[in-house]
């Protein structure tokens, strides 16, 4: 409940990011795009081992970014690095040459690492109050 004297936690005003944040989230994105590129190199190569591995390093980037930025912002600025360079090696050149082959474990990493993008960055920690705005206990 909201009183003059404590401010509600959805009036919280926004703030700017700091030179930090903004440096981790471009961080984050870089990795996640060479993430997504070695994962799509390695899901090919020992099917169903592969295809585990990169998955289980898309999760720990996406969980790992929410867990170092302390907001989902982190998990999905990595899930956007994996997702654009998934979505652009998945493109064929002039040439027919193509990074991802037509088998089942190319559309179960496409959709799965997006499925896993998604649960991650639901389950991200979400932004907390600034505690110079919020008096707690009053």
């Amino acid at each position: 409940m909201s009183t003059p004297d404590r401010p509600s936690l959805l009036t919280q005003p926004l703030q700017r990011p700091s030179a930090g944040r903004i440096l981790a989230h471009l961080g984050l994105f870089v990795l996640g795009a060479l993430v997504g590129a070695a994962g799509a190199l390695v899901q090919a190569g020992w099917f169903p081992g592969g295809l585990l591995l990169a998955l289980a390093g898309a999760v720990g980037l996406f969980l790992g970014g929410s867990r170092a930025t302390d907001s989902r912002g982190g998990a999905v600025a990595g899930a956007a690095g994996w997702l654009i360079t998934v979505i652009l090696l998945t493109t064929t050149r002039p040439e027919g040459d193509f990074l991802f082959g037509a088998g089942s474990g190319s559309y179960l990493f496409l959709l799965g690492g997006m499925a896993l993008a998604v649960i991650c960055a639901t389950l991200g920690r979400p932004r907390q109050p600034n505690r110079d705005t919020v008096r707690l206990g009053k």
